[in-house]
Order: structure tokens, then sequence, then C-alpha cells
């Protein structure tokens, strides 16, 4: 028996729930995965998981067990890296989840050009709004915005504010008239992002109060560049990122409302594996979108200065900026 390669399936197994997934993740076959299980068992003399052709969970001793391996298999990871180059150069496949319009607005231009100064480096984007379980999937990292984190295990790091704007075109405006308060869009059609936080409920503020308002219309959807197709259609009137209908605001084609009311922020964040050693390719890439965001002060993404990193949970509140925080353990704008 591999005693190494052994604990690595054991780990697998019991963190992904699933043989199939293990042998894939780690290129073996699932009869190789269960001898391995099997020949482990053997060793102990004990059994560390139950399983039948359809379920399977760790024993008693299998999680004592689990618990320990973890300790020494990321021991191990450790010196392997203390005794590596000091520097090494990013290589490899990169799997990022991001959401689409976010990436088509900010970040996809710069793509090409990034990838151009690590020759070794493989990218494999996926842009999708819905939430993704980064662990489970296999992405290196995520970009995630404040209403859409996921519960989990995972580092989290800020990379901008992008501030709401609440418009339509102005033929709405024209038939429909412009609302001068909150209040005034509950007899609007108003088109929904449906994976947002606040996809329901709009919130506005001010002079220190808040006007929480229950929306009501005829579409709504997953898709931001959806929203702002409806909107460009006259069809009815959103709360949507500034960033994605600058350019028809600039141009006359869409038209804001309540501008002296406070509106909904999302800060945009880069999440991935909470690791005390990050990858080279990971390191690289969270450089690449601090200067894409960064860049062009004029564009409507509030950046964050990097003045220092902090570690909090999510919920306690801070205003450091550009921090780095730590996402309670249990898995767009």
């Amino acid at each position: 028996m591999d005693r190494l390669t052994a604990l690595q399936v054991f780990r697998h197994v019991a963190e992904l729930n699933s043989f199939a997934e293990a042998g894939r993740r780690l290129g073996l076959s699932p009869p190789a995965i269960s001898k391995n299980i099997a020949e482990l068992e053997g060793h102990l003399g004990v059994r560390l998981i139950n399983r039948t052709t359809r379920r399977m969970a760790l024993t008693e001793e299998g999680r004592i067990y689990l618990e320990h391996v973890t300790q020494g298999l990321d021991a191990l990871a450790r010196a392997d890296q203390v005794l590596g180059p000091i520097k090494t150069a990013p290589s490899g496949t990169l799997r990022v989840s991001a959401p689409m319009t976010v990436t088509l607005t900010r970040l996809s231009a710069g793509i090409p050009a990034f990838l151009s100064r690590y020759p070794d480096l493989k990218l494999d984007l996926h842009l999708d709004d819905r939430r993704v379980d980064i662990v489970r999937e296999g992405f290196d990292l995520a970009i995630r915005g404040s209403d859409n984190l996921e519960d989990s295990s995972l580092v989290a790091r800020k990379l901008a504010v992008m501030p709401h704007v609440l418009c339509a075109a102005p033929s709405y405006f024209e038939k429909h008239g412009r609302p001068k308060t909150p209040a005034d869009l509950k007899a609007a059609n108003c088109i929904r992002f449906s994976l947002s936080g606040h996809a329901d409920i709009w919130e506005f503020r001010k002079d220190g109060r808040s006007e929480r308002i229950a929306i009501e219309g005829r579409y709504s959807v997953s898709s931001s560049l959806a929203v702002r197709d409806a909107l460009r259609a006259g069809f009815g009137v959103s709360l949507i990122p500034h960033p994605y209908v600058e350019s028809d605001l600039k141009a006359g084609r869409l038209q804001s409302a309540l501008d002296d009311w406070e509106k909904v922020e999302t800060t945009l964040y880069a999440v991935y594996p909470a690791r005390q050693h990050l990858a080279p390719k990971i390191r690289v890439f969270l450089d690449f979108l601090i200067e894409e965001f960064s860049r062009d002060k004029e564009k409507p993404f509030v950046p964050l200065r990097r003045e220092r990193s902090a570690r909090r949970s999510v919920g306690e509140g801070t205003e450091a900026e550009n921090q780095t925080e730590i996402l309670p353990s249990i898995s767009s704008p």
C-alpha cells in the first residue's frame, strides 16, 4: 500500500462525500479508490467509512482520523513549499467563475494582456451569474457580489464597490411619468434581477430615513444584461449597477430618477478557498483584478485603496477598505 496515496484518497473521499468525484479529482479509477480505502482500513484495523451502493458516511473513527490526516497532509504540503523556490512562475490551469456582466463590462478586454505575461498559465473562465460551490465544482477563485457571498470556509478579498442607479428609457418616463418618491415605484413596471439579494425589496435612504419598497413588475430575469436590454426597450424601470448602464446614461438612451435618494451598493469580492499559501496562479490573478478595478478612476466602480488587510467574519461591519475576510464556516451581481 502506498500510504501517502491512501491518505490522500481518504481525505478526498471524505471531503467530497463521493468515491467517483474523488477518483476524478485524483485521476484514479473507482476500483483504485475503493482498493486504497480498503487497504487503509485493513492497515488500521477499523472501518473508516460506512458505504452502500447509494450512500456513504464517515464512522466516528473516520471523523477522528480525518482530522489528523488533514493536519498531516497540510503540514507536508507546507513543507514542500518551504523547500521549493521562493518564487514560482504561475503555471497550469486557473479555473475562475465570474458574473457575466461584470466580466464583459470591466475585465474581458484586459485578459489577453494578462495571459500574455504568463505563457505557462491557462485560464478557464466560466461566466455565470448563479451562485457556485467553489470547492465542489473545482474553481480556484470566483468573483461575487456582497449579496451573493457563499456561506463557506472561504477567503473574500474586496475589489470594488458598485453604486446602483434607478433608471428607465425616456419613452417609459414619457408614457408612465418619472417617479418623484420611492413610493411611486409601487405603481411602476419594475424589472427585477432575480439573483439579487434585493430583487423584490428596493431600499432608498435620505436625510437619515430609509424607505423599503416592495416592487411589482411583469419581468424577472437572472441576467443583468437582459435587464439592461429591457430598459433600453422602454419596458420598465429598474435598480441596476451603474457601471452596466453608464454608456446608456451618457448617450441619453436611459435616464436616471430619484437621484437625490441614496441607493444600494454592491461590494465586489474575489472569493477563494482559505489557504495559508496561495498558488502563484491565484496570486497573480488577484493582482490583475485589483489593477483592473483600480484603473480609470472616472469609471463608476469605486476602487478600494490598497492600505492594509484585515480578517473578520462577514456581518461584523467595518470601514477598513480593501480587506481580506474569512467567511463563516458551513457553500452575483
